[in-house]
């Protein structure tokens, strides 16, 4: 539907569409607004009915009672972070890598069963990462990597998304680029970290913020792989948090550390949301 006003065309429907999108993101940061709120409301706010949506006395007594509660138990708050940054940047920067480095060959080389390993790997992503739990704790325990920080890593380096991402993107590089690089005297390595990476950016950027996401939230690796308190995870405290004696009196606390939680995410996000977006626009167009 349009219509004119003093010779200009109006767009009513697109602007209808705009409408609704912006209210539908709107509805979707409400949980986010929310969380945000329990994080600075005093524990009178914590417990009204009906309960109070936006905060109306802020306060940051939930992070000093966050602070207060961890600093009485073996381990630190501060070492639950460091692990958590410590694990999830492993994951990602390894992960970026393989996924890389399996994508070019699959993308830019006729190489044997390539179109059979692509394959596995789009297979790859239709199953759970619980299917293979299982599989990857006996051989995990068999190397001898229970209670290290390569246990909380390696599972999860190998990652179908990345190379499935990568090698859809890789597809729709010219090959006039590769070809000019070779010509010049650049060996394959010389041509995959000078001109591959540098091109592969908003692939990399999308593949880093997910792997961040899943490995910053999951708390599952720590619970299974590691039985040392201080190789745990952030959100194995947060867990820890949720539970046991006394939960009703740590909500504020929990929710200060969800919001903790959560900031990293959030400036990953922000950080790699250009390039995101570029990815979701080229991969997957060619086979």
């Amino acid at each position: 539907m349009t219509g004119t006003v003093k010779g200009r065309r109006i767009d009513w429907g697109g602007i209808v569409l705009y409408l609704f999108l912006t209210a539908l993101g709107l509805l979707m940061l409400l949980p986010l607004i929310y969380m945000i709120s329990n994080a600075f409301k005093p524990t009178s706010e914590l417990f009204l009915f009906p309960p109070r949506f936006f905060v109306k006395n802020p306060t940051l007594m939930n992070f000093r009672d966050l602070l207060l509660i961890t600093g009485t138990t073996s381990v630190p708050f501060s070492r639950y972070i460091f692990n958590s940054i410590f694990v999830s940047g492993c994951i990602v920067v390894f992960g970026v890598i393989i996924s890389a480095m399996a994508a070019y060959p699959l993308a830019k080389h006729k190489m044997r069963f390539g179109s059979f390993i692509f394959n596995m790997i789009v297979l790859a992503l239709m199953f759970s990462p619980l299917v293979v739990q299982i599989p990857q704790y006996l051989l995990i325990s068999k190397l001898g990597l229970i209670n290290t920080y390569w246990a909380l890593i390696l599972p999860f380096v190998a990652a179908p998304t990345g190379m499935f991402l990568m090698t859809q993107f890789l597809r729709q590089l010219p090959d006039a680029l590769l070809e000019a690089a070779r010509m010049d005297g650049a060996s394959e390595w010389r041509v995959f970290w000078a001109v591959v990476m540098p091109m592969l950016k908003p692939a990399i950027s999308t593949f880093a913020l997910l792997s961040f996401i899943a490995a910053w939230n999951d708390p599952h690796p720590a619970q299974v792989y590691t039985t040392d308190d201080d190789m745990k995870t952030l959100p194995f405290a947060v867990l820890t948090l949720s539970g046991g004696v006394g939960v009703i009196a740590r909500v504020g606390t929990l929710g200060a550390a969800s919001l903790l939680m959560i900031i990293p995410t959030i400036v990953v996000f922000v950080v790699t949301q250009r390039m995101v977006l570029q990815t979701m626009a080229h991969s997957g167009l060619k086979e």
